[in-house]
């Protein structure tokens, strides 16, 4: 008898469950159904879309556009927007152009590669490493720093040029490749970036537990926190690669001509007159194509990112 009223009290309670479950989600969907957007709605957000995608890569296939035009067509008159006999010669007047420099081109680009990869490896380690005890840590003015770090961020690199050349000339690291990577250490948008991605997507639940587990603060760096936060530092690898590979500062700081980077040789080529538009505008093009590549590489990081951070 005990045993049919412990049957039957458990199909109740199992009704009782479904029901709920039922309840909940007729609730969602219903709640989905009243969220939704018509299909006019729908097709206007599409369309502006569109519009503002088409905006933003105008500029991009305009660049490609002139790099393709023969040199009467640029000055054409009245301008025209579509190349009508495209042309690869201003990508070869580059390359002859490079081949006559004092020095071979290939030192040129290992400058520009080894300022950029080194610079990009430095800047995210040391950001990442910055932004943990601000973001998982708690002392004595650690939110006067972070505060701090949020005002630097509205001084343009102009502002601080000359206290910048100042330093460095100090410091005596004038003509040398490092007066372009260790001024770029001090910038604050990575350590800002790192900072709001750990506190929004890593718990603290989850430190704690490392440390009853008997881990320090190194091995929970190294291995819990940057893991978590591949996607932050991917994007900072885009910030830091476009940043340091278009650096212009490296004809400010470093007058060696052995010693200066790709973009330094790009723009001297494309300020040799009126003659040299059509290679100045193939310069263009060569030199966004890294970026654009890593960028299409990491994307879907860069959009996870921006969603943690509160970046816009």
């Amino acid at each position: 008898m005990i045993s049919n009223n412990l049957l039957l009290g458990d199909n109740v309670m199992s009704k009782i469950v479904k029901l709920y479950r039922t309840i909940q989600f007729n609730h969602r969907v219903n709640k989905r159904v009243n969220l939704s957007r018509s299909f006019g709605g729908t097709l206007g957000i599409f369309i502006f879309l569109v519009l503002i995608s088409a905006f933003m890569v105008l500029p991009l296939v305009y660049a490609v556009i002139q790099s393709l035009k023969p040199l009467d067509e640029i000055f054409a008159y009245p301008p025209r927007f579509f190349v009508q006999h495209p042309t690869l010669d201003n990508f070869r007047q580059v390359l002859v152009l490079t081949d006559n420099l004092w020095v071979p081109f290939a030192r040129y680009l290992f400058n520009s590669l080894f300022i950029t990869i080194t610079g990009t490896g430095i800047y995210v380690f040391v950001s990442s490493m910055a932004a943990y005890p601000l973001a998982k840590a708690k002392f004595f003015g650690s939110s006067t720093i972070s505060i701090l770090i949020i005002w630097t961020l509205m001084f343009s690199g102009e502002v601080t040029a000359i206290p910048k050349y100042i330093v460095i000339a100090g410091l005596g690291l004038v003509d040398t490749q490092w007066s372009v990577i260790l001024p770029y250490l001090s910038t604050t948008m990575g350590v800002f970036l790192m900072r709001q991605f750990m506190v929004a997507s890593i718990p603290d639940s989850t430190l704690e537990a490392a440390r009853i587990d008997g881990a320090n603060e190194y091995q929970i760096f190294f291995r819990i926190i940057m893991p978590s936060v591949k996607p932050a530092w991917m994007t900072l690898i885009i910030f830091a690669f476009k940043d340091l590979w278009n650096s212009g500062t490296s004809a400010i700081y470093i007058y060696s001509e052995e010693l200066k980077g790709l973009s330094a040789v790009m723009s001297s080529i494309s300020t040799g007159g009126l003659g040299r538009t059509g290679p100045a505008s193939a310069v263009a093009v060569l030199m966004m194509i890294p970026p654009i590549v890593i960028f299409l590489y990491s994307q879907s990081s860069v959009m996870e990112t921006m969603t943690h951070s509160g970046l816009k």
